[in-house]
C-alpha cells in the first residue's frame, strides 16, 4: 500500500472503547498523524498499553504507534474533552446510552467536537437507534451533526492495511465530510452520505444475518444456501427499511450489501460464529459465555422482533432467528419451515409511511423530512 497521507492539520482524538474496532481505528488515526487518546474501562488494559504500545485482550500481536495514549478507566474529564477535536464512540450499543448521560455535563455545547458513531445495533427494550439514544442523551442539535461510519470492514484487516473503504452518513453533509477527510487514506476510502438512519440499520441488521448464514454452514448447508440467504436477507433488511422510513438503495452501498456479504461469508466474524456453533448443536448460552467478544446481532434480534411487528413487515428469516435465540426452537426444523414457504414475488418494498420511525426522529430533531 502506498504510504499514509499526511493531513494539513492534525487532529485530536479521543476514541471511546478498546475493543478490536477501537482499537484498530485507533491505530489508523495514530499512523495518520493524529493524536490519538483511547479510552478502556479496564485499568490494566490501560497500564499495559501505555508500558508495551500493545492491547492485551484484542489485536494482541500488533503494536500500536506512540501517537496513542491510553486513558482509563475513569470517565474522560470535561478539561480533556474540551481539548479535543473529535470524539469517536466504539462502545456496544447496549452500553452508549449510559456513557452519553455522564458524559455530556462535561461537553461544552458551544464547542462540540465532531461526534463519530461505529457501533452497530439496535438498544433493547426502546428499539432506538444511536441517532435517536443521541438526542435523548445529548439533545437534537448534537443529534444533527453526529456522524457514522460503516461498512465491510474487520479489524485484524484494517490494522495490516489492507485495502478497505466504508460508508460515512451524517444528517448534515458538512460533518460526513468531515469524517471523511479525518479517516481517508490510500488503503481506507470514504465514500459520504446523508441516510444515516439507513446506514445504521443496515449495520445493525445485517448481524442478525450473519447469525443465520452462520447457522446455515454449521448444519451443513453449502454455497447455494448461503448465496440465497444473503440475497434474501438483503431483501429482508431493505423491506424494514423502507418501511422504517430509510432510502432502499442505503442498503445497496458499502454499509448495506457489502458489509453484509463480508459478515456472512466470514468465519472470523463474531455473529457468523456464533451461528456456526448453533448449527453444531451448541447451546446459545454456552457460546456467548466462551465467545470472549461482544456478538450484538443476539441482542440486536430482539430489538428487531419488536420494530417487525409494530411495522408488520413480512421477515420470515428474522423472525426464525428470534425463534431459535428466543424462544428455544430448534434450528434444523427452522431451517425446514422456511424452505417450505410458498413462493412470493422475489421484489416486494413497502411503501414508505408517514409518522413512522424517521418521521418521528426528524420531528424530534425539529427537521423536515
Amino acid at each position: 500500500m502506498p504510504p499514509s497521507q499526511q493531513t494539513d492539520s492534525k487532529s485530536e482524538v479521543l476514541v471511546m472503547g478498546a475493543g478490536n474496532f477501537g482499537s484498530c481505528l485507533a491505530d489508523h488515526l495514530g499512523d495518520s498523524s493524529h493524536e490519538v487518546l483511547l479510552w478502556s474501562r479496564e485499568e490494566d488494559v490501560v497500564k499495559h498499553f501505555n508500558k508495551y504500545h500493545k492491547n492485551p485482550k484484542y489485536l494482541t500481536d500488533h503494536s500500536f504507534p506512540e501517537t496513542i495514549t491510553a486513558i482509563g478507566p475513569d470517565l474522560p474529564s470535561a478539561d480533556i474533552l474540551s481539548k479535543i477535536d473529535v470524539l469517536l464512540f466504539a462502545i456496544p450499543t447496549e452500553g452508549l446510552r449510559e456513557t452519553l448521560t455522564r458524559l455530556r455535563p462535561r461537553m461544552d455545547e458551544n464547542n462540540v467536537p465532531l461526534l463519530i458513531f461505529v457501533n452497530k445495533g439496535i438498544e433493547v427494550g426502546t428499539q432506538a437507534l444511536t441517532l435517536e439514544i443521541v438526542a435523548d442523551t445529548c439533545g437534537k442539535e448534537f443529534a444533527r451533526v453526529a456522524t457514522f461510519i460503516s461498512g465491510p470492514s474487520f479489524a485484524k484487516e484494517i490494522i495490516r492495511r489492507q485495502p478497505t473503504s466504508v460508508s460515512v452518513a451524517s444528517l448534515s453533509q458538512a460533518h460526513a465530510e468531515k469524517a471523511s477527510k479525518l479517516f481517508h487514506q490510500p488503503w481506507f476510502r470514504c465514500y459520504t452520505g446523508k441516510d444515516p438512519i439507513g446506514i445504521e440499520l443496515a449495520g445493525a441488521l445485517k448481524n442478525v444475518y450473519a447469525i443465520v448464514t452462520g447457522i446455515a454452514d454449521g448444519l451443513g448447508f453449502e454455497n447455494n444456501t448461503r448465496a440465497s440467504l444473503i440475497t434474501r436477507g438483503l431483501a429482508e433488511m431493505t423491506r424494514i427499511g423502507a418501511a422504517y422510513g430509510a432510502s432502499p438503495l442505503t442498503f445497496l452501498t458499502l454499509a448495506g450489501v457489502g458489509d453484509l456479504f463480508l459478515t456472512c461469508s466470514s468465519p472470523t466474524s463474531r455473529n457468523y460464529t456464533v451461528g456456526y456453533r448453533l448449527g453444531k448443536g451448541e447451546k446459545l448460552e454456552d457460546i456467548i459465555r466462551t465467545l470472549g467478544s461482544v456478538a450484538e446481532g443476539v441482542t440486536t434480534t430482539k430489538g428487531l422482533k419488536t420494530i417487525i411487528d409494530e411495522l408488520a413487515v413480512v421477515a420470515p428469516i428474522a423472525n426464525g432467528i428470534y425463534e431459535v435465540l428466543y424462544e428455544g426452537k430448534d434450528v434444523r426444523e427452522q431451517a425446514n419451515l422456511l424452505m417450505a414457504h410458498p413462493p412470493v414475488s422475489e421484489i416486494d418494498l413497502p411503501e414508505r409511511r408517514r409518522g413512522g420511525p424517521v418521521s418521528q426522529l426528524m420531528k424530534k430533531l425539529g427537521l423536515e423530512e
